[in-house]
């Protein structure tokens, strides 16, 4: 048995998180597909690791000093994140979100003790758009500092030095692979961007959903979105600080209903309960396999990330009401507790 050194503090429980091998995925592209387990970070996703570099980082210029204030406006998982590390390190946190977004994450926010401003949803040239109101407000507010995750290059930096090097070393390099899709871009350009230093060949994908505008952007040089997700926390409508100069090799347009067939399956058959995002990326992953073996090449190696816990959308992603009412296919178990 691998047991795990001991840790010397609480932060040092983020990153170094497993990488397992996906065996429904894995079958469907004809060679190995693994899935990063971001949801086994204490926040319970991806975005613990911003939050630490970006804190970290605010720390080091001399702008975030002790009993200061970190302001951020998020779809929820990178609120959550930086109200654990700020916990840890003796700042308090408010987070500007959009009231559309899942209760659970509400919820936890409010437990971890972070204040909690809810905006209505809307563009990102609206000034009341979530990330323009947690700006202002940190501009307002004595002895804050804005995270500002979009376009703060800490965001990437910690996929730079953390994620990319870690599944470099966890598959021995043998990677061929690495696909997601972009919310702030962070994940996708730091992983990228490590990856490329250690072989230019690696293939970096881009996974994006219906209602973004990357996709276009990366296949056709526009910035044009089509149709609509209800995923949180990813798609993306213009080139965020943190996506400027990413390697992005190719590109893949997946909808919600394929990517919920990876959440019913990866549940059903492996015991993993994910998000939508995370689903998403899986369907990206076993696109970007196939092409890689219909190349020739032989077994590829494809990694994906699973970016957080499907508990933090039980009221929506879980809830056989909320999946009628968006026109989504209700998992068959769901249907029969309903019944029951």
């Amino acid at each position: 048995m691998n047991i795990t050194r001991p840790f010397g503090d609480t932060l040092a429980l983020i990153g170094n998180t497993p990488l397992v091998r996906l065996a429904g995925p894995s079958a469907a592209a004809g060679c190995d597909i693994w899935g990063k387990c971001e949801f086994a970070n204490p926040g319970s996703s991806v975005k613990d690791r911003a939050a630490l570099w970006m804190i970290r980082d605010a720390e080091q210029r001399g702008e975030l000093k002790p009993g200061g204030t970190v302001i951020e406006g998020t779809a929820g998982n990178t609120g959550i994140g930086i109200a654990l590390v700020a916990n840890a390190l003796g700042y308090k946190t408010i987070i500007v979100m959009p009231d559309n977004q899942s209760k659970e994450k509400m919820d936890t926010l409010r437990a971890l003790g972070a204040q909690l401003v809810l905006v209505p949803p809307t563009k990102y040239s609206d000034p009341g758009h979530f990330q323009h109101v947690s700006r202002r407000m940190a501009e307002e507010t004595p002895g804050a500092v804005w995270a500002g995750q979009f376009d703060n290059v800490a965001n990437r930096k910690a996929h730079i030095e953390g994620t990319s090097q870690e599944i470099w070393e966890q598959t021995e390099g043998r990677v061929d692979g690495f696909t997601c899709a972009a919310g702030t871009g962070g994940t996708i350009a730091g992983v990228g961007m490590g990856l490329k230093e250690k072989n230019p060949e690696i293939r970096i994908a881009l996974t994006d959903p219906h209602g973004a505008a990357l996709y276009n952007y990366y296949a056709k040089g526009e910035l044009l979105a089509e149709g609509s997700s209800v995923a949180e926390g990813i798609g993306q409508g213009r080139i965020t600080a943190n996506l400027e100069g990413a390697p992005i090799d190719t590109q893949y347009r997946i909808s919600d209903e394929e990517g919920l067939v990876w959440v019913e399956r990866l549940l059903r058959e492996e015991g993993l309960c994910l998000g939508l995002s995370s689903g998403i990326n899986v369907a990206g992953a076993v696109a970007l396999g196939r092409e890689l073996v219909a190349e020739g090449r032989a077994n590829p190696q494809v990694v994906t990330i699973l970016c957080d816990t499907g508990f933090r959308y039980l009221s929506t992603l879980y809830n056989p009401e909320w999946l009628a009412s968006k026109g989504l296919p209700v998992f068959d178990w769901l249907k029969q507790g309903e019944a029951a």
